[in-house]
């Protein structure tokens, strides 16, 4: 039992390692947006999760209500969200992506990707097919 504990060790650092340095790869392949990584996820909420309060947004992204509201200002002012009235109740807003908001994510995603996709293209047959049985691991890894 105490060999499968550190082998398991191992392989919780390696693995922890490797996915913090290919998430901070994927990060330097983003074209530069002049917004955050808070601000680009709130936007990716705002498309994956469709129209949604600022307190909904900060529960999602895990931030303050009145972080979320200073995010949601700014994202305003660059054109990327609008704001509307809430359908049932007066005191709150509604926010949602926009157009622009949807291409830059868009044109982001598109960007790492293709970087992506030139690794996968230097790697073996083989290895890429190991790549694709191990997605779903990571996926249920990751929790989603």
């Amino acid at each position: 039992m105490g060999t499968l504990l550190v082998r398991d060790t191992e392989l919780a650092s390696t693995l922890r390692i490797s996915v913090m340095r290919l998430a901070r790869r994927l990060r330097a392949e983003r074209a530069e947006t002049g917004l955050t990584l808070t601000q680009l996820s709130t936007l990716a909420a705002l498309e994956r999760h469709g129209p949604s309060s600022p307190g909904v947004l900060a529960e999602l992204e895990k931030v303050q209500p009145p972080s979320m509201t200073r995010i949601v200002t700014s994202l305003e002012n660059r054109g990327l969200v609008a704001r509307s009235a809430h359908p049932t109740d007066g005191r709150q807003v509604v926010v949602s992506a926009t157009a622009d908001a949807r291409e830059l994510l868009r044109a982001d995603r598109r960007r790492r990707e293709e970087w992506l996709s030139r690794q996968l293209a230097e790697m073996t047959p083989d290895e890429r097919e190991s790549l694709r049985a191990v997605a779903p691991l990571l996926e249920r890894l990751a929790g989603t």
